[in-house]
């Protein structure tokens, strides 16, 4: 049975629309409560999609019908400027004059941020997940569901496989194509990918390197660097250890810093010493002395956080 172009939305629809209604303003968007309602049934998604989509197309037709809504300050920039304010009455009526399956021009993103020590699961439309760290900022492409770009932090990728519109990661200068995948990606000084379970392509329209389960890439200058890594330690911050395999001091600082409150910096005469193993986050968030002689360091406390200097 068809649904009428003019009927404003009942029912599932409506909760659908007050959720467009709320993610569309960053200052009312709610991302934990948001995915928690996605999870609760597969048909969400579709519904956000499309009230999402219907508000969107909204905006341009509001020129022939602007006794729908009131002015608008002329300081707000000339998309999506209506979209925060509008109520529960307004857009109902704005969706009986444009419809609900017409589908816009969504080419503007939508940002999860998670602070210092946060973390946070975003439920994407498609069936996949987003685990991300903490100090981790994503753009997600509201035109195209099958693209994220991880500006920075490090986020953990369970990703739904579809062969006819592969889920892409922009992690930096890097583009990241799934192969049927779970992986991790780190962006900062330098960015790295390691892969969980199946396949990423990587660079897949420059040096097109394939990474399997157990394998790692690290983006040095202009050259990828492979190397492995234990499938299991791939996202292990979920579980609240970080390993490192060779990795320079000022590196293993920047991660450890994303999942604690107070930040820790690496003096200049010991950044680049390279560390290996496996550090408990739970003990370092106790007492963050445990990485004097983890790492053969002083650990002092100033105004700034946590800083590693070379033993007297």
């Amino acid at each position: 049975m068809s649904q009428d172009r003019h009927t404003a939305p009942q029912g599932p629809d409506a909760e659908a629309l007050d959720w467009a209604l709320r993610m569309a303003d960053p200052a009312s968007a709610d991302w934990d409560a948001f995915t928690a309602w996605l999870e609760a049934d597969p048909a969400h998604a579709e519904r956000y999609d499309r009230m999402a989509a219907t508000l969107l197309d909204a905006e341009d037709a509001l020129a022939a019908h602007p006794d729908v809504v009131a002015p608008v300050a002329e300081d707000h920039p000339p998309r999506r400027r209506l979209l925060p304010w509008i109520g529960g009455a307004v857009a109902a009526a704005l969706v009986g004059l444009v419809g609900v399956n017409v589908w816009p021009d969504r080419s503007q993103p939508s940002i999860a941020e998670t602070a210092a020590g946060e973390t946070r699961i975003l439920a994407l439309p498609d069936g996949s997940s987003i685990m991300m760290a903490g100090g981790s900022r994503i753009a997600l492409d509201q035109a195209d569901p099958r693209r994220a770009v991880l500006e920075r932090g490090e986020a953990l990728f369970r990703v739904r496989h579809d062969v006819r519109h592969p889920f892409t990661v922009q992690a930096g200068r890097v583009t990241l194509v799934d192969l049927g995948t779970v992986f991790d990606v780190r962006v900062g000084h330098e960015t790295r990918v390691a892969v969980a379970e199946g396949a990423v392509m990587v660079d897949p329209t420059g040096a097109a390197v394939r990474l399997d389960a157990g394998q790692a890439a690290t983006v040095e200058g202009d050259r990828l660097v492979r190397s492995s890594v234990a499938p299991d330690m791939v996202g292990a911050w979920r579980n609240g250890r970080l390993a490192f395999d060779g990795v320079s001091l000022s590196m293993v600082a920047e991660d450890m810093s994303r999942f604690l409150t107070a930040p820790i910096r690496v003096a200049p005469a010991i950044a680049a010493k390279p560390f290996r193993g496996t550090i408990d986050l739970d003990a370092v968030r106790r007492d963050p002395a445990v990485l004097g002689p983890l790492m053969e360091v002083t650990v002092r406390r100033d105004a700034m956080g946590w800083m590693l200097e070379p033993r007297g």
